[in-house]
């Protein structure tokens, strides 16, 4: 039976055998330049990197000590190799937030800016947004608004104000989850 005798009578199902080799290729290198990316970062922003597991991590930053152009080129290859299990949007978003290139951490930026300076000038603010979001920890909360509030009154560095932004901002922006959702069959 020919394959065409197979594709007239419906089995042209049975033919794919899922991505090309050369797709496979394709998407091994891309996770690779993403690796390099992650390289080139500088550490505050690869720090800010959050979901990354702990030996991709760890080859980055032995990437960042070696000197030796073999030993470079062959970290990355290893750096590539160990990302190929990771989403590869997700990673991308992920580089974009930690640099500040992407749309979303940009839009929950602001956001959280508003509410802070919200939930400072009243306590009405405070109502409504744990009407909003049920999981908050409401109890660190008005402690971080509470002493929010004293240090801008003692006019002292704004410590607990940045806390307040930090614990807004996690809100609004969601942790990326950075692992693939499809695990592979490594047959």
């Amino acid at each position: 039976m020919t394959i065409d005798d197979r594709m007239s009578q419906g089995e042209d199902e049975e033919l794919y055998d899922g991505p090309s080799r050369s797709q496979k290729k394709r998407e091994a290198e891309a996770m690779q330049k993403l690796g390099a990316e992650l390289a080139k970062l500088s550490p505050e922003a690869f720090d800010r990197v959050a979901g990354l597991p702990e030996e991709i991590r760890e080859a980055v930053l032995d990437y960042r000590r070696m000197k030796s152009f073999g030993a470079m080129r062959r970290q990355m290859q290893l750096i590539g190799k160990l990302m190929r299990r990771l989403d590869h949007d997700a990673v991308r978003e992920a580089i974009d937030r930690a640099t500040g290139a992407s749309r979303a951490a940009a839009a929950a930026h602001q956001r959280a800016e508003r509410l802070r300076e919200a939930l400072l000038a009243d306590n009405e603010a405070l109502t409504s947004y744990v009407a909003s979001h049920p999981e908050a920890d409401v109890q660190q909360l008005r402690t971080l608004i509470r002493l929010a509030r004293k240090e801008r009154e003692a006019a002292k560095p704004p410590k607990y104000y940045r806390e307040l932004y930090r614990f807004l901002h996690e809100a609004e922006l969601p942790p990326l989850a950075l692992e693939a959702l499809e695990e592979e069959d490594e047959a």
